[in-house]
């Protein structure tokens, strides 16, 4: 088997080719454009057992590792800190070139046989995207309104309320009369802030439709769970990718950050708070399970129990949050096995 390993950019990508005892079969360097794929498949030809090592083929490689596989290609994803570490392992100089890259990324493929296997988009895509453009859109809005706060305080004695709608900041320009220059130009910019914030409202509840259409379309019941709305089923989905790749609920669990940390020393056994994995996902499932606990019974009586063995309120949160963290893992579990079966 050979692998071969790429280093994507923007203009290039450069690719080295190993066998299984690690021995360099080529470096070619070709430009990114239509034919990149066909130039190096024409390349790769002398190796019909071969496998592609992308670097960042979600990132900066999706592009390349989407038209390898669209070819009928074997690719890995090697992520880029895995990558890194190996070039700084390596024997020699240790300067970062694009073909020492390359080599990293082979070299790294060889030796993690686990690593995920690129496959074709899928609806989980999609999902991503409509997801990330929600997230970019409720970031807008809350800078836009911030500004549109600065504003009113200095137009208004007593500012806006802190739940600032586009139709109350709307009431409120409309009782203000400027007397001064500045004042005119003050609530010139403050119409022009309530304009964009109505704008940014339309995209919102446009972006809740399209997610609601999308989640309905993959055929998950991850909705079925209390606190779980249409656009946290589509984070959670989008930012898992296929189920397939946790072994566990504890290594999903691990992955969305639920998961405690074991900080035992000697006889002391002690877990302390995960402040690593998946933060986005980590804040869907606290999302949802602050709506559990205001809401469900089953949520509560956790919560409540975890005080009673004298737990504090965040670490019963966590636990609950632990838990609807299994649920949301067996739920997909369901869900791909029911796409298998059909």
């Amino acid at each position: 088997m050979v692998m071969i390993g790429i280093d994507p950019h923007k203009a290039s990508h450069t690719a080295v080719a190993l066998d299984d005892a690690h021995r360099p079969l080529g470096r070619p360097r070709v430009d990114a454009g239509k034919t990149t794929t066909r130039a190096l498949r024409a390349w790769a030809g002398q190796w019909p057992q071969r496998c592609w090592a992308v670097e960042g083929a979600n990132g900066l490689g999706r592009l390349l590792a989407q038209q390898l596989v669209a070819a009928g290609e074997d690719v890995v994803d090697v992520p880029a800190k895995l990558a890194a570490r190996v070039r700084v392992l390596n024997t020699g100089h240790g300067r970062k070139t694009d073909a020492a890259d390359a080599l990293s990324v082979a070299t790294a493929a060889l030796h993690q046989p686990d690593l995920r296997r690129v496959t074709a988009e899928d609806y989980t895509a999609a999902l991503r995207l409509l997801s990330d453009r929600r997230d970019h859109l409720n970031e807008d809005r809350r800078r836009t309104v911030n500004r549109l706060h600065v504003l009113l305080r200095d137009l208004h004695p007593g500012g806006a309320r802190r739940q600032l709608s586009a139709d109350h900041a709307a009431s409120l320009l409309r009782t203000i009369r400027p007397t001064t220059p500045v004042d005119v130009e003050r609530k010139t910019v403050a119409r022009e802030l309530l304009t964009d914030v109505r704008r940014l409202d339309k995209a919102l509840a446009d972006n809740r439709k399209r997610c609601a259409a999308a989640v309905e379309a993959s055929g998950t019941a991850l909705t079925r769970i209390l606190g779980i709305s249409e656009v946290l089923a589509a984070k959670i989905i989008s930012h898992t990718g296929d189920i397939r790749r946790f072994r566990t609920a504890d290594h999903y669990g691990s992955y969305t950050g639920t998961a405690p940390v074991e900080a035992s020393s000697g006889d002391v056994r002690r877990h302390r708070l995960n402040r690593g994995g998946n933060r986005s996902l980590n804040n869907a499932l606290h999302l949802a399970a602050r709506t559990q606990l205001n809401h469900h019974e089953g949520a509560q009586r956790h919560h409540a129990r975890k005080i009673a063995e004298v737990k504090t309120p965040d670490e019963a949160f966590r636990s609950l949050k632990r838990q609807l963290a299994k649920v949301v893992y067996r739920q997909l579990k369901a869900d791909r096995e029911r796409v298998l079966l059909t």
